[in-house]
């Protein structure tokens, strides 16, 4: 692209290299300014009919503690190019953008900020005043976040913009409470649960993260004529033992089931009975688990098969709470030493093991997880719902993608999803944090009262407890359309299209909002659930704050351009997988914005002359052959749209414009476009146009922001904004 096709009177712009810096926001502008991200306007202005299908797609809100990262640009990218191809091809589209409150999260990092800066607890300020400081920091968080969604180029309906805990979400959320609390599938009751000890509350277990420790494994005797040796790696728990658990089939075992035995453990009177279950694993250690009802889930499923008593014995701050002097108010790692001396004092410790396990601690606090049984409000998902054929809402999570109505990418995901529902165990909804959806029940001496809206009269104390963040956003796709009123948004626009989002919680969000559409409304909440990976650093590695190879996106815009970083993270990276961004593969696509500049202002300039007709026929028969390969390749990259393939539709359009236009066609043209023959200079001339004009659009939901900018050149008569420019298909000639 040599200087001399270059005429000074095409637009200055060209003349310079490409500038995303004072590019991208003004176009952001242009387009906000415009009203198109809104489906309305887009009806009312002529651009999309009002019977056009329709595709709609809430956004998986972020939660407002903090900036977003690479994994947030990658989800944003991946929707903003469905969202801009699905208005391009006509369709009634909705993005529909929002936030989460993300509880447990969002309080953590005030109490930690107020703890750090001013030396206070919640408690020094009470709850009142404590939340006022969290609004304020969730509020400054969101702003944030706004602007770094802006900045990536989501083309999002911002009319619409929702948050978890606001006003009509919050109805939205008593609402079902109080829909699912009459139907008998909400209760209160004491089941063993995650207990933080440092952030005291339950946690789910998403909030769960698992550390690898070094550890022992103690093998021993309760007592000197206890029959049958154990082995655990938390022998402080030992004292809440009520029973030996081994396999049906362990002839080792055989003669001592049924048999009971009561022996005086560290000072602690215990009374174990022999049982026979099959959940207990012949293979590891002796065979033989000392069941702890209280303090495992997995023994208090045994404690329940058997009718076991539950015996508690270490508390809220993971303290002990039975024995002497020697135990009474111990931390249990001090409690375990003490009993593992014991152990040898009287003998009875037989073997001591270096081994490795995973230890659950509390993602916020990095408190470790000591399972309790608490008192708390659970969703009973085994239960048959009312007048719904007696189905649970396990099985209205596994119906849709059985059935295929709901279909998730990739597919080797729907194993995964399946195995998890049929070992779902009741959901614990409640939490013991002041920030969040408080529960909507009230107490009167005995009397309980479940209502949208406070009871009438004196003296009601409402719950204490807040809601898992999970039960707000499960009803995200249909809440924030207007639910619980019957409004038009909700006739027209749910079911949702797709759910794009990380493949980590497809049991945390996925299934629930599965549960929560087809219980509160009677349908899907989304057609297709599509699962992106997680972005690493150029070595594979996760980024982390401690291995310092975080990038920000926002950084990545400033310094190369949204549309560098958008295609980074999409080229190469199919569904459901793991992919690779580094600085220099960012920079490369800089390049390839650079490319596309100078090829407009090599056509625009060569062609001058020309007036371009998108009606144009007259071609050679050597353009007509560029033609039938440019539209073949483009009905591909239009069936690999539709079919969620942007990767490789990406690499194809990357590939025609850099590779095949720039390099070979271009370089052809030049001698034709400078030649004699009038015919052949004038197909060429429309060739080029009609490509430049096609590669454009089709580049268009990649990068967004150089091809609105490159389109505003082009010498298009009577054209709107690229954003609802129709999308090229079919063949010109």
């Amino acid at each position: 692209m040599n200087s001399e096709y270059i005429e000074p009177n095409i637009d200055p712009k060209l003349l310079k290299p490409y500038d995303p810096k004072s590019t991208e926001d003004r176009i952001y502008s242009l387009w906000q300014e415009s009203g198109f991200f809104n489906p309305d306007v887009c009806i009312e202005k002529g651009i999309t009919k009002k019977d056009a299908e329709v595709f709609s797609m809430v956004m998986p809100p972020p939660n407002v503690t903090g900036i977003l990262h690479m994994g947030h640009a990658m989800m944003i990218t991946i929707e903003d190019i469905m969202v801009r191809f699905a208005r391009m091809q006509g369709k009634r589209t909705l993005w529909l953008p929002g936030t989460d409150h993300a509880a447990i999260a969002t309080q953590s990092k005030v109490e930690k900020i107020l703890e750090k800066e001013e030396g206070k607890r919640k408690s020094d300020l009470g709850r009142e005043e404590f939340l006022k400081r969290v609004e304020a920091f969730a509020q400054e968080s969101h702003d944030t976040i706004v602007n770094q969604i802006k900045k990536m180029g989501a083309s999002v309906d911002w009319s619409r913009e929702a948050f978890t805990l606001d006003e009509k979400r919050s109805l939205a959320v008593r609402t079902a409470f109080k829909k699912m609390y009459d139907d008998g599938l909400i209760y209160r009751g004491h089941r063993v649960v995650n207990w933080d000890p440092k952030g005291q509350t339950v946690i789910s277990d998403d909030e769960i993260v698992y550390e690898e420790r070094k550890s022992k494994l103690y093998t021993f005797k309760y007592g000197k004529d206890f029959p049958i040796s154990i082995s655990t790696t938390r022998p402080e728990t030992k004292v809440g033992d009520v029973a030996v658990a081994v396999h049906p089939t362990d002839e080792r075992y055989a003669d001592f089931i049924g048999h009971e035995y009561d022996e005086v453990f560290c000072g602690v009177p215990i009374h174990i009975k022999i049982i026979a279950d099959a959940a207990v694993e012949k293979e590891f250690a002796t065979g033989a688990l000392g069941v702890t009802p209280a303090h495992s889930q997995i023994d208090a499923d045994i404690a329940t098969r058997h009718n076991l008593q539950t015996k508690q014995v270490i508390n809220e701050y993971a303290k002990m709470t039975v024995g002497g002097e020697n135990l009474l108010g111990k931390k249990t790692t001090e409690a375990r030493e003490i009993i593992v001396e014991w152990l040898r004092t009287e003998g009875l410790l037989e073997k001591e093991e270096d081994t490795t396990q995973n230890v659950s601690t509390a993602e916020r606090t990095g408190g470790i997880i000591e399972p309790l049984p608490k008192l708390q409000w659970f969703i009973n998902v085994n239960k048959p719902i009312p007048d719904r054929d007696g189905k649970t809402l396990k099985e209205l999570m596994i119906e849709p993608v059985r059935d295929g109505t709901t279909t998730i990418l990739p597919d080797h995901f729907k194993k995964v999803y399946f195995n998890w529902i049929e070992n779902l165990r009741d959901w614990c909804i409640s939490r013991q944090i002041w920030y969040g959806h408080r529960i909507p029940v009230w107490y009167l001496d005995e009397e309980i009262y479940c209502g949208i809206e406070a009871p009438e009269g004196e003296g009601w104390i409402q719950d204490e407890d807040t809601l898992d963040t999970w039960f707000s956003s499960g009803l995200w796709t249909f809440s924030t359309l207007g639910w619980p009123e019957e409004t038009s948004d909700l006739k027209t626009y749910h079911p949702t299209n797709v759910l794009e989002t990380g493949y980590e919680i497809i049991f945390f969000w996925v299934a629930r909002m599965i549960l929560m559409s087809q219980y509160l409304i009677g349908e899907i909440p989304f057609k297709t659930v599509y699962f992106h990976g997680t972005v690493r650093d150029a070595q594979g590695r996760k980024m982390s704050k401690s291995l310092g190879n975080g990038i920000d996106p926002i950084d990545i815009a400033n310094k190369y351009g949204a549309d560098a970083g958008r295609m980074a993270l999409i080229m190469g990276t199919a569904p459901g997988t793991d992919s690779k961004i580094s600085e220099d593969k960012i920079k490369g696509y800089k390049n390839f914005a650079n490319k596309l500049w100078n090829i407009t202002r090599f056509i625009l300039s060569s062609t001058e002359s020309i007036t371009y007709n998108p009606e144009f026929s007259s071609y050679t028969d050597t353009d007509k052959a560029l033609i039938i390969e440019r539209d073949e390749l483009f009905a591909t990259i239009t069936k690999e749209m539709t079919e969620y393939k942007f990767y490789l539709a990406g690499e194809k359009i990357y590939q025609y414009a850099w590779t095949r236009l720039a390099d070979v066609i271009i370089e052809e043209s030049k001698t034709i476009l400078t030649g004699t023959d009038e015919e052949m200079k004038i197909s060429r001339a429309q060739f080029l146009l009609d490509t430049l004009s096609k590669t454009i659009t089709t580049l268009h939901p990649f990068m967004p922001f150089v091809t609105e900018e490159l389109w505003s050149l082009l010498p298009i008569r009577d054209k709107q904004l690229l954003i609802v420019t129709k999308w090229p298909h079919g063949s010109t000639l």
